[in-house]
């Protein structure tokens, strides 16, 4: 019978096996405590099995509260835990209560975070995936042999639907590739969703007639299931490539249905990471959190940027794009979005650091805010990856290119 098998990075005031002896049987047939029902016969069909456990560093306080050591020692560990996929079948809320759920309430447990999971062959079968990816985005957009460039509306809200329409203009007329609604951005009292559509599509579909390039505009469908159906339709209808979804607030179930419906990208933004993620030992990992979403169908996701805004390393992000990058299933692609505090400067280390332009490379005011306005902002970051890959540096391609050249000077201080 086909497994599931995850790894968590954990911490305990116990011995390692037995803390991922309860940990096995908490998430499958036992208890605290032994059940007349839980047969021999039983356990072997429905127990979860410890695979393997790899010792790490022993410390001295706990990283999050627990059971008290009598040692006064915490033992850190990497395990590996194994699951019948008859447990729960192709059901993915109940194989994420399987893989997390009361993990996180264990008393055995000083620390504990989902690195990483395997799906079984037959997954494939069951759920197929991204509908554009890499490829599908690509195509969409009409951008080859370099990552998309995109941005974000800014001011994020309070902009009527005319004024992000003249802005969407603007960027259009720059070359742009890619647009997004800022994830505080649903149908705010000056802003309707429709309204908003009706204005920002009648731009990006009449520069498409007249250029042959169309820009994919990820309109913020955030909602319950039937208005984000009705708001799915309408971007369909009104000639859009895109949607975005906040992939944490919606959830596995409602991104799904929403994913399923196969005829637009779908955006996945993952506001509310840092509260999944922020803690060494608490939470969940990148690779694992995006296998989730790649099985729901979600096309492209935020990765975070070098050199970012926020408190994430360059290294966490380098294994998050490379997460994104790696095969699943057999191909199911997604898009790493590269974001947050990001201008042309990272371009070069982003580059070097991934040897990839399978990205999404998003910039708001690195963009908005670049000396020569929007327009200036969306040329520099197409010269600064095009420096990028030709191995040149930051004060080379200044020098060569002018609008990047005017980044420096002006974000440049700031790094």
């Amino acid at each position: 019978m086909e497994r599931i098998t995850a790894q968590y990075y954990i911490e305990t005031p116990y011995e390692p096996e037995a803390a991922a002896r309860v940990l096995a049987g908490e998430q499958s047939s036992g208890t605290f405590v032994a059940v007349p029902g839980e047969t021999e016969e039983l356990k072997k069909r429905f127990a979860a099995r410890v695979e393997n456990i790899k010792p790490l560093e022993t410390v001295n306080e706990p990283a999050i509260p627990g059971a008290n050591s009598a040692t006064g020692k915490y033992h850190r560990a990497m395990v590996e835990v194994s699951w019948s996929i008859e447990n729960f079948g192709y059901n993915l809320p109940t194989m994420v209560s399987t893989l997390q759920g009361n993990l996180y309430e264990i008393t055995q447990f000083t620390g504990l975070k989902l690195m990483n999971l395997e799906v079984p062959p037959s997954f494939a079968q069951h759920f197929p995936g991204p509908r554009f990816g890499i490829e599908g985005c690509r195509r969409l957009t009409g951008v080859e042999g370099r990552p998309l460039i995109g941005t974000i509306i800014k001011p994020s809200i309070g902009m009527t639907p005319e004024q992000t329409a003249e802005l969407v203009k603007t960027l259009a007329e720059a070359g742009i590739d890619f647009i997004k609604d800022d994830e505080l951005m649903s149908s705010p009292a000056n802003s309707s969703f429709e309204d908003r559509v009706n204005a920002v599509m009648h731009v990006i579909n009449e520069h498409a007639d007249k250029t042959g390039k169309k820009v994919m505009y990820a309109f913020n469908i955030s909602d319950e299931i039937d208005s984000m159906l009705r708001r799915y339709e309408y971007i369909v209808a009104k000639g859009g490539t895109c949607a975005m979804l906040s992939l944490n607030s919606v959830g596995l179930s409602g991104v799904k249905k929403i994913c399923d419906q196969g005829q637009l990208a779908i955006h996945g933004h993952r506001n509310g990471w840092g509260m999944l993620n922020r803690h060494p030992l608490l939470g969940i990992e990148f690779p694992a959190y995006q296998k989730l979403w790649r099985l729901a169908g979600v096309d492209q996701i935020h990765v975070n940027g070098i050199q970012n805004k926020f408190w994430e390393s360059d290294d966490s992000v380098v294994r998050s794009i490379e997460a994104c990058l790696q095969p699943l299933l057999g191909g199911y692609s997604i898009l790493p979005v590269v974001s947050s505090g990001q201008w042309g400067g990272q371009a070069p280390e982003t580059y070097r650091r991934t040897q990839t332009t399978d990205l999404l490379y998003m910039a708001g005011g690195g963009i908005m805010a670049h000396p020569d306005g929007p327009a200036g902002g969306v040329v520099a970051l197409q010269q600064a990856w095009e420096a990028a890959v030709n191995g040149l540096s930051i004060a080379e391609a200044a020098r060569q290119y002018p609008e990047f050249g005017k980044s420096v000077g002006k974000f440049g201080k700031k790094k």
